[in-house]
């Protein structure tokens, strides 16, 4: 199967958004949880170290998702890959 020009867009985009989200993703796990405890102020009234560690990942990682999804769809409708029977 040969890929068209618009296919390697489709692709080279779709990795990009992939590696920015696991860019963050890696951010969040790794170096702000490493980090959380040198970061000594209040957040919503709880230690930041304590709310990353028990909440603000979590809401990360949700909101990580959410946005692919509505990124990718939005790239599916545009390169016309849409899998929606309403097109």
């Amino acid at each position: 199967m040969q890929l068209t020009e618009k296919h390697r867009t489709y692709w080279q985009t779709n990795l990009r958004i992939t590696s920015i989200l696991l860019f963050i993703w890696f951010v969040v796990t790794f170096v702000v949880s490493y980090f959380a405890r040198d970061l000594n102020f209040t957040f919503f009234g709880w230690p930041f170290s304590f709310w990353m560690g028990a909440q603000g990942s979590l809401v990360v990682y949700c909101l990580i998702i959410w946005f692919y999804a509505n990124y990718m769809n939005k790239l599916d409708v545009e390169h016309g890959v849409s899998e929606d029977k309403d097109e």
